[in-house]
């Protein structure tokens, strides 16, 4: 087999392991937002995210690129037994219970389902409950699941007031890696989150892979001609 074969064929492997390749499950957790923003709560800090602040009253993408399985527990205050707003929050935010408890958002869990491959995924983590869970997906595989105890510095005691309970988490894949799909789920009462926010991954389009794989056999090809002529 010659040098160009052999070469042709190491850049077809690569590519096709390059295309073919899916997230091992590598997404980290950390904590991390800005501070306070007056009725607000507290915000991200990712460059080029996208927000879904639920002040529209239903949960809703306004960008056009998640969508939420469920829409009734999106509420605004406080109630003793059923709900909590994230310190410092007093806009409308959203609120999931476990099914049959008869509060708002009884549905044990919301899917956030993304029309493209995101990298990043954030939210505002109100009353931090070690109940509490967050699954990351890709496609239907389940990449990570965290937990409140989880969250870095939490203490997880559902404190609506501590600013160790109340703070802004962070979903990082790592370098060329991705997911699509975000469940929220509670097994008691109840996991409060505002100020969803995500980045879309940019991914080489499988063209574009072609391409390069074009662009190296054609090289590979070149330099074999010049070692001809200069043998």
């Amino acid at each position: 087999m010659s040098i160009l074969q052999k070469l042709s064929l190491a850049l077809v492997g690569t590519a096709v392991v390059f295309m073919g390749a899916n997230p091992a499950g590598a997404v980290t957790l950390t904590k991390g937002g800005s501070a306070p923003v007056a009725g607000q709560g507290s915000q991200s800090t990712i460059p080029g995210s996208l927000v879904v602040d639920f002040n529209s009253g239903k949960a809703i993408d306004p960008n056009g690129f998640v969508t939420y399985s469920a829409t009734n527990g999106i509420v605004q205050g406080s109630k003793t037994n059923q709900y909590a707003a994230p310190f410092g929050d007093t806009s409308k935010y959203l609120t999931i219970a476990p099914v049959g408890s008869k509060v708002p958002g009884a549905t044990g869990s919301v899917t956030l389902t993304f029309a493209k491959a995101i990298n990043y995924f954030g939210l505002y983590w109100g009353s931090v409950d070690p109940y509490n869970y967050l699954d990351v997906y890709n496609g239907s595989t389940l990449l990570k699941t965290f937990s409140g105890a989880d969250v870095p510095g939490a203490k997880a005691t559902g404190s609506w007031t501590s600013n160790a309970d109340n703070v802004f988490v962070n979903l990082l894949a790592d370098s060329g890696e991705t997911f699509d799909k975000v469940v929220l789920r509670t097994t008691g009462l109840a996991f409060e989150s505002d100020n969803h926010t995500y980045r879309l991954a940019s991914v080489p389009e499988p063209g574009s892979m072609l391409g390069l794989l074009a662009f190296g056999a054609l090289s590979a090809r070149s330099l074999t001609k010049r070692k001809s002529k200069m043998a």
